[in-house]
């Protein structure tokens, strides 16, 4: 492969592989480092590219690939960050509360079939359009628009049932 080719595959994807790991890893700066390392991984391995699929869902499995081993990774060199900041009385209510609700979204979203989940942290966190996402998933744009509303109407359903309680 040329290298006009390979800049070519770059500028077409890196965006949209960078906004599919800003959704998984919710991290942007980790996000950034993995882009990078995921187009040097496709370089390398370029001669493997069979061409069974688009060059971007190739790309984003090397992605996907990548954040498993990072998780990996961080699960064997768990840190704990200490802060040193003593948040003010009148926030700390409401800080509370919004972290649990956040815990609580993402509790939902863990709980979603995988195909789900996953079409809506491309949506929610990473940004993507329909079109991008049915890229990736390899389905339709109209696919990708009724999983993620499916997806979304069994959050709101949980985030009924957490408020109530």
């Amino acid at each position: 492969m040329k290298k006009t080719d390979i800049d070519e595959i770059y500028r077409k994807n890196a965006t949209m592989i960078y906004k599919y790991l800003c959704g998984l890893t919710q991290d942007t700066r980790l996000a950034e480092e993995l882009t990078q390392e995921t187009f040097f991984q496709a370089v390398k391995g370029i001669e493997r590219f069979r061409g069974d699929c688009k060059v971007s869902v190739w790309l984003c499995q090397i992605a996907k690939n990548l954040w498993h081993k990072e998780l990996e990774k961080r699960s064997r060199h768990k840190t704990v960050e200490l802060d040193d900041t003593i948040p003010s009385a009148e926030n700390v209510e409401s800080q509370c509360l919004n972290r649990m609700e956040q815990i609580e979204v993402f509790r939902l979203m863990h709980n979603l079939d995988d195909m789900t989940r996953e079409v809506m942290y491309l949506r929610l966190t990473g940004d993507l359009q329909f079109s991008e996402i049915a890229d990736i998933m390899g389905k339709t744009e109209n696919w990708a628009r009724v999983t993620y509303y499916r997806g979304k109407q069994k959050l709101m359903k949980g985030l009924k049932k957490w408020t109530e309680n």
